[in-house]
C-alpha cells in the first residue's frame, strides 16, 4: 500500500477527497498500470487530495475497508480490474468510483461482445470470426475456418487482452498451413479460449477518447482524434507503446474534417453502446480511401501525463491534474448505485 500522502490526516483542502486509486492485478498490463497509477495518485496529491495506491489483489477488500475512502479510483487495465469484476466488488462495498461500471466494463473488455453491441449501433466494424479452442480441433482446422470466413489479410486477437498483448497482423499468409498464422493462433490461445480473427485493414492508426464531466454539461464530448505513428514496429505494438520513443502521437490528427467528423461520431456512438460512464478510449484504422473501422474500446485508457487520453483532454483544455481531480469528483457527487428496500415476502 503506497501513499501519496497521510490518510490519517485531514484533508487538507475543503473539496480535497480521500481517494483510493487501484493499480495493478492479475493482469498482463498490471505493469502498465502501476505507471498509470502513479501518475494519477502525483496529479490528484497535487491537487490537494489525500491518496492511497493499492494493489488489486486478494487483500484488496479489507484495505477498502480500513480507511473510509470517499471516492476510488481503479486505473487497472485487463483481466478483473477492466472487465467489471473489480466494479462489482466496489458495488459491493458501497464505494463510489471513477469509470465504467460493471457492465460497460465487462462488454467492452471482451471484443467480441463489444462488436455486438457495436454492430446492432450501426457502428462501423471489420468482418470476423470467433474461434474457440475446445483441444478438439487442431489448429490447421482453426486457421482454415478463419481464411475461410475472413480471407488471407487478417488479424488474429485474444479477446480479452489489451495493449496489443497477442495480437498478430497477417496482410498476407499462403494458407491454413502458413507457419506465421499457426504460430498467431497458438499464441494467441495460450492468453485466452476464446480468439477473434478480423478483416485486416490498412490505413492510419487512429484513436479517439471521449470524454464526460459536469462542466461539459456532463453529456459525452469526443475529444480531437490522434494519429499515431509507431516507431518501435510497423503498428502500434506494445514496444511501441510502452517503449521509449516507440511512437508519436499527432493530435488533433491530420484528417480531413469530414473523417474527423466521422471519427468522433463513432467514438461517442461507442461509448454509448457500451453504457460507459466518465471516459473512453476508441481505437480505429482509417484507410487511404477513408474507410473508417472501429477496432475497440479502452474504459481505463493510459493515464500518464503524455498517454493519448490525457494528451487528447489537454488538447481539449483539460489538463491532467485538472482531469483527474474532476473524475473524481464527478464519481463522488454520482455516489453509488440506488439501493432498494427489500419487499416483504409474501406470508
Amino acid at each position: 500500500m503506497l501513499r501519496a500522502s497521510a490518510s490519517s490526516l485531514p484533508p487538507p483542502f475543503p473539496d480535497a477527497l480521500r481517494v483510493a486509486v487501484i493499480q495493478g492485478g492479475p493482469s498482463s498490463e498490471a505493469e502498465v498500470s502501476r505507471v498509470s497509477a502513479a501518475a494519477v495518485a502525483g496529479a490528484l496529491a497535487k491537487c490537494g487530495h489525500d491518496v492511497t495506491r493499492l494493489e488489486c489483489d486478494r487483500t484488496l477488500p479489507a484495505r477498502l475497508l480500513e480507511v473510509p475512502f470517499e471516492v476510488i479510483f481503479p486505473v487497472v487495465h485487463g483481466a478483473v480490474g477492466e472487465d467489471g469484476g473489480l466494479q462489482g466488488l466496489l458495488e459491493l462495498l458501497g464505494l463510489p468510483y471513477v469509470g465504467a461500471g460493471v457492465l460497460g466494463s465487462a462488454l467492452a473488455n471482451d471484443k467480441v461482445q463489444a462488436k455486438v453491441a457495436f454492430r446492432a449501433a450501426g457502428l462501423p466494424v471489420a468482418q470476423e470470426i470467433v474461434l474457440v479452442n475446445f483441444t478438439t480441433a487442431p489448429v490447421v482446422e482453426l486457421a482454415a475456418r478463419a481464411i475461410e470466413a475472413v480471407g488471407r489479410s487478417l488479424v488474429v486477437k485474444p479477446a480479452t487482452q489489451g495493449s496489443s498483448i497477442g495480437v498478430t497482423l497477417l496482410p498476407d499468409v499462403s494458407g491454413p498451413r502458413d507457419e506465421a498464422l499457426l504460430q498467431a493462433l497458438a499464441r494467441a490461445f495460450t492468453l485466452d479460449d476464446k480468439v477473434l480473427v478480423e478483416r485486416f485493414v490498412h490505413g492510419k492508426e487512429i484513436t479517439c477518447g471521449v470524454l464526460a464531466l459536469p462542466e461539459l454539461g456532463a453529456t459525452p464530448v469526443a475529444l480531437p482524434p490522434t494519429e499515431i505513428l509507431s516507431k518501435a514496429a510497423h503498428w502500434y505494438d506494445f514496444q511501441s507503446r510502452y517503449g521509449r520513443g516507440g511512437s508519436e502521437h499527432l493530435c488533433p490528427a491530420p484528417l480531413p474534417a469530414e473523417v474527423t467528423r466521422r471519427v468522433q461520431e463513432a467514438a461517442l456512438g461507442a461509448h454509448v453502446a457500451l453504457g460507459i460512464r466518465d471516459l473512453s478510449r476508441a481505437d480505429f484504422v482509417v484507410a487511404d480511401d477513408g474507410e473508417i473501422v472501429l477496432l475497440e474500446v479502452n474504459t481505463m485508457p493510459g493515464m500518464t501525463a503524455t498517454s493519448l487520453f490525457p494528451e487528447a483532454a489537454h488538447a481539449h483544455g483539460v489538463p491532467f491534474d485538472k482531469l483527474c481531480d474532476r473524475l473524481v469528483h464527478a464519481a463522488k457527487a454520482r455516489g453509488t448505485r440506488q439501493r432498494n428496500a427489500a419487499v416483504p415476502f409474501p406470508t
